[in-house]
């Protein structure tokens, strides 16, 4: 298997984790609404690879850059 490494500063890994965290959302409501069985199976097994991704990239970032790297407010301190 193939693979890449890649180095980011905090505001891209938030980027990255905040952007798989609305795939989500949207895959997650995709699987509880649809009425399409096949649509539902195909996001639902995208979904778990898209949730095992995101526990990945969490699981490097937080050790580095903190657990703030999970929070995606857009509201000042």
């Amino acid at each position: 298997m193939r693979q890449i490494e890649l180095s980011l500063v905090a505001g891209e890994a938030q980027l990255i984790l905040e952007a798989l965290a609305e795939l989500d959302s949207k895959w997650a409501h995709i699987c509880e609404t649809s009425k399409d069985e096949d649509e539902v199976a195909d996001y639902g097994n995208d979904l778990i690879a898209l949730r095992l991704l995101a526990n990945k990239v969490k699981e490097a970032a937080v050790p580095v850059f903190g657990a703030g790297v999970t929070n995606f407010s857009r509201t000042p301190l």
